[in-house]
């Protein structure tokens, strides 16, 4: 895998006429899929991660098991991918510094790394080191700043808006890439947010949010499905379960099914 290469191709996937759509994937067979279906880059989403592994999301995954995912999911894509790594995992035991170094060597050429409910001067921090750290490893990573304005609340409604461009500055300065506004929909708020940014801006499937070819026009420039997929395919395999575990009957086992053949042969030897 060439990371460089990757990185210049994913950083230049945020500049096209359509904003760039990331089905996340929450391990190896889901990002070959979504691979296999067009998709120009693969994101993870942390909470499917680390439910596919049998941990909570919100910073509860292991590093190990999850540099092990991306590890899996870098041997069978040939797209750029990027990987959510949440607040960075730094703890006494592994510095942040070295968390993104790990992720770059297991093939990730971009992270999103987020402030929820600390301070914004916590995520500048993190963002200046992810920053050295590639800088030194020669890669061009793209740091996509997640901000939780919107998803927690965590200001007034009127005060939404300019809170995410006062830290939007603060992150560009840190040296950030992108701007990730989680749970924005609203069309006004995001062109004005858009509008007065540097940072091209990633927006995430949500209810109320408006097609991703309309939202090319607002200037968003990413969008995400986040945990939708994998929450989807709880339900349907909750389901599909009761449903057997009830009466007992195949028929809705298989009816829907890809076929065996088809999925075992995707996966290379």
């Amino acid at each position: 895998m060439d990371l460089n290469n990757n990185a210049t191709v994913f950083a230049h996937l945020h500049r096209q006429p359509h904003p760039l759509r990331l089905p996340n994937a929450c391990d190896a067979g889901s990002a070959l899929l979504i691979e296999s279906l067009g998709a120009a880059a693969i994101a993870t989403t942390s909470a499917g991660v680390a439910w596919s592994l049998g941990y909570r999301d919100g910073d509860k995954l292991p590093l190990e098991l999850h540099l092990a995912s991306i590890a899996s999911i870098a041997r069978v894509i040939n797209v750029p991918l990027s990987v959510d790594i949440e607040g960075g995992y730094a703890t006494a035991e592994h510095s942040l510094e070295r968390v993104v170094a790990r992720f770059i060597d297991v093939g990730a050429v971009g992270i999103n790394i987020q402030d929820g409910v600390d301070q914004p001067q916590t995520l500048c921090e993190k963002i200046g080191l992810a920053r050295k750290v590639a800088e030194r490893m020669g890669v061009k990573l793209y740091i996509n700043a997640r901000t939780d304005v919107y998803a927690r609340n965590l200001v007034p409604a009127a005060m939404q808006v300019d809170e995410t461009l006062a830290r939007a500055k603060l992150y560009r300065d840190a040296g950030a890439d992108g701007l990730f506004v989680l749970g924005v929909t609203d069309p006004q708020a995001i062109r004005e947010i858009s509008d007065n940014t540097e940072l091209l801006l990633n927006v995430i499937a949500w209810p109320g949010l408006l097609p991703a070819d309309q939202l090319a026009a607002l200037g968003v420039r990413r969008v995400s499905v986040g945990s939708w997929i994998p929450q989807t395919l709880w339900s349907h395999t909750a389901k599909l379960t009761t449903d057997f575990l009830t009466d007992g009957g195949s028929e809705p086992l298989f009816s829907d099914a890809a076929p065996y053949a088809r999925i075992n042969g995707c996966f290379p030897d």
